[in-house]
């Protein structure tokens, strides 16, 4: 198999994620859904480029946060089926993570949004 070919398929493994979160957790289409109203948003205010950098840069984090903490629940979930202290803290840990990340990226909408608001 030629080098180009192993990394078509590496970039086909990496959309598979994606389209597998994307279809199987919730939050990632609650995410999504966020995402899609603040760029409807941002295009209806005509945003600065300096902010669309800023929302797609906090839209990736939170979403790429989510995609992690999935990973991190499916590989302790694959590694345990007790209840564990490490195993549950381990998920809830990258779950809190995401909400930190979910927190900040509302605070950001607002601070980018209510002034176009107010207007």
């Amino acid at each position: 198999m030629s080098e180009r070919s192993k990394r078509w398929k590496r970039f086909l493994y990496a959309w598979s994620g994606i389209v597998a979160a994307v279809k199987e957790e919730i939050h990632m289409k609650i995410h999504l859904a966020f995402a899609a109203l603040a760029i409807v948003l941002a295009s209806t205010f005509h945003i600065t480029k300096w902010e669309w950098l800023v929302l797609l840069l906090t839209i990736g984090l939170v979403i790429s946060l989510e995609m992690v903490n999935t990973a991190i629940e499916r590989a302790v979930d694959l590694a345990t089926k007790e209840i564990h202290p490490l195993a549950k803290a381990a998920k809830d840990i990258a779950a809190g993570a995401v909400f930190v990340s979910a927190i900040i990226a509302v605070v950001i909408g607002c601070i980018i949004f209510i002034p176009y608001m107010i207007r």
